[in-house]
């Protein structure tokens, strides 16, 4: 079985923690710019941090033959200064010609406020225009079902994202259901104190299906461990999941987000119409709204 973590921050972690991943079969990472501990002071400090995640971190990677891939952005945790922001924006376009690079990444919501919402449709437009993946962050706790609504309400007033190359990240059981209806993608992170655990990831994937979902790890400066995302495989079949399934979701559905990007390498087993059954099958329009691509991929036949 191989295994893909679609988001894990690896400047976060030792080498060790490359060789663990590899001896339990992981084959790919994600690493989505994020906050470094602290706030940084300059926007000179955000270019020094996306060189390491497109050069020497891919380099670390490939020691245990993994792939190591990334997406750039202002993150939200720092997006209130709107000044410092757009600074740091003005310089992504550079990084995402990087061989690694396969978006933009993790934007969305901390606090919820005003800036961070500009920062966000901001950077939006700029996936839009360039064609980007977006890989998107709702806020912990009290704020994620607020944010969430927000962020959702800001796509579908666009009119021109297509929901399948967008996901939310750090999903729960109260904000799954309105991203998949919506047409995203949705990744529920296993994280011991704020977010899901592996009994919980596995709930959900038994409550509302396998399709457009991910499970990711986190692995940041908080309490984590790339671990738990093995822990979640093993939860499955300790359920009589059988490997066909536990493999579709922990390999095959990121290579369907992710294959999206023509720099993503891997490749999934079958085609998703086969994995998922009648709700693989793709969406009747890439730029329908959101509402109706919900409903052709709850339609749709292979």
């Amino acid at each position: 079985m191989r295994v893909i973590e679609p988001h894990i921050h690896m400047i976060a972690r030792t080498t060790a923690d490359y060789e663990r991943m590899a001896l339990m079969h992981t084959v790919a990472c994600c690493e989505p710019a994020f906050w470094a501990g602290y706030d940084r002071t300059s926007a000179e400090a955000f270019y020094d941090y996306f060189t390491h995640l497109t050069t020497f971190e891919p380099t670390r990677a490939a020691q245990y033959l993994i792939q190591h891939y990334a997406y750039i952005c202002m993150n939200p945790k720092e997006a209130d200064d709107l000044a410092l922001a757009r600074e740091v924006i003005a310089f992504i376009p550079e990084f995402l010609e990087r061989p690694n690079v396969l978006g933009i990444g993790e934007i969305g919501l901390n606090r919820c406020t005003a800036n961070e919402l500009v920062v966000f449709e901001e950077q939006v437009e700029l996936a839009v225009q360039r064609r980007q993946l977006l890989w998107l962050h709702t806020p912990h706790l009290g704020d994620k079902l607020k944010g969430t609504r927000l962020m959702l309400d800001a796509l579908k007033a666009r009119g021109d994202v297509d929901p399948e190359r967008v996901c939310f990240d750090h999903i729960e059981e109260h904000t799954v259901g309105m991203v998949r209806d919506a047409g995203f993608w949705a990744s529920m992170t296993i994280y011991p104190v704020t977010k899901n655990s592996p009994a919980r990831v596995v709930d959900t994937l038994e409550s509302y299906g396998i399709d457009h979902l991910m499970v990711d790890a986190s692995g940041d400066w908080g309490p984590s461990d790339p671990g738990t995302l093995h822990q979640a495989i093993f939860e499955m079949r300790r359920r009589g999941h059988d490997d066909d399934t536990v493999e579709t979701v922990f390999y095959d559905n990121p290579c369907f987000f992710l294959g999206q990007s023509p720099r993503f390498a891997l490749r999934p087993r079958r085609p998703r119409a086969d994995a998922w059954g009648e709700r693989g099958a793709a969406p009747s329009s890439a730029t329908s709204s959101a509402t109706t691509s919900a409903t052709a991929s709850a339609t749709a036949t292979p």
